[in-house]
């Protein structure tokens, strides 16, 4: 089975790097092979959000843009997600529904190490459309 890197993004502010094989948004814990190579179990209920990405080192030079590109094709409806701790990370989703414990967003900026995030609502503060 093929495995995906991710960054999980805890509520209290941690971050874990590695990669997981066993990630569904329809269960409630997933597995994560971190960089140490210590395998952890992931539960949903202490999450913010998984960020599936491109490489785990990222650019941290690179500014973080929650602009869509001009006259871009957009999979989706625009939303931006306001997390509880503040962060906003604004893309587009085709998978919202408010009875699910999370949902898939595509960023803004294709550029972004970021491919998709797994959003935890119970972390959201608020989401606006558009």
């Amino acid at each position: 089975m093929a495995s995906n890197l991710v960054v999980v993004a805890y509520r209290d502010g941690r971050r874990l790097k590695g990669s997981t094989f066993d990630f569904l948004p329809t269960r409630d814990k997933f597995h994560l092979e971190s960089v140490d190579k210590e395998v952890r179990l992931i539960d949903f209920a202490e999450l913010k959000a998984v960020f599936f990405v491109r490489d785990l080192e990222g650019d941290p030079a690179r500014a973080k843009r929650n602009e869509f590109a001009e006259g871009a094709r957009l999979p989706g409806r625009k939303v931006n997600v306001y997390f509880q701790d503040g962060e906003l990370v604004a893309g587009t989703t085709q998978g919202y529904d408010p009875r699910r414990p999370g949902f898939f967003l595509l960023p803004a900026d294709a550029e972004s190490n970021n491919q998709r995030v797994f959003v935890v609502a119970a972390a959201v503060k608020e989401i606006t459309w558009g």
